[in-house]
């Protein structure tokens, strides 16, 4: 009889771990086993340790991954996040673009308080690909509005391909570029994902087992 309730409750709890995975909509599934460590750059493999504790999440820290296209730093987002939801973490992933553009619907049609609501229960929220598209006034401070909230509340991952420096080239206003490298990067992990392309490794090995 025990065995039989304690059978159910584990397969209702890896349902449920699949679940929340499933209908969190990530672009692709990585895990963190699967991440070639020696491939990442240094500052990266400096810090993987710590960030695979996820101690992050429970002090409310934010994590910056920001350097060239190609060193995996949607990977590494992306494994963290499941990483996050298999120890019973809430999830949120979607692009800067897709979530300006949801924040602009919400707006829209008058739902921007319960998507506040929804948005600030989430453990981490992960905020894929800034740089990429600059935005518009709207768009910029709907995503400063909404990431300020969970400063020292909740923990945001934000992945860039742009430095600090050049993140006026997306948000455009100098003043609100200022608030929004301050407020996210206050007390977090920035790490600096600079370094040879983890594409161009892979690829490499790839022709070297072809000769």
């Amino acid at each position: 009889m025990y065995k039989a309730i304690r059978d159910a409750y584990d397969i209702r709890k890896e349902n449920g771990r699949k679940n929340r995975i499933r209908n969190i909509n990530f672009p692709y599934k990585k895990y963190l086993e699967n991440l070639k460590t020696e491939y990442l750059p240094k500052d990266a493999q400096k810090k993987l340790k710590e960030l695979k504790t996820l101690r992050f999440i429970e002090e409310n820290r934010n994590v910056i991954l920001a350097g060239n296209p190609g060193t995996r730093k949607t990977h590494l987002s992306i494994a963290l996040g499941i990483h996050a939801c298999n120890m019973g973490y809430k999830v949120y992933f979607s692009t800067v673009p897709l979530l300006i553009n949801e924040l602009k619907e919400c707006r829209s049609e008058k739902r921007l308080r319960s998507f506040e609501k929804k948005f600030e229960k989430y453990d981490l929220v992960i905020a894929d690909e800034l740089g990429y598209i600059s935005f518009d006034k709207e768009g910029s401070e709907l995503l400063f509005t909404y990431l300020s909230l969970r400063a020292k509340r909740k923990s945001t991952m934000i992945t860039s391909n742009l430095s600090f420096d050049r993140w006026s080239e997306v948000f455009k206003n100098p003043v609100l570029t200022a608030a929004m490298i301050d407020r996210p990067t206050h007390n977090s992990y920035v790490i600096n994902m600079n370094d040879n392309s983890y594409r161009l490794k892979e690829t490499k090995d790839w022709i070297q087992k072809q000769d």
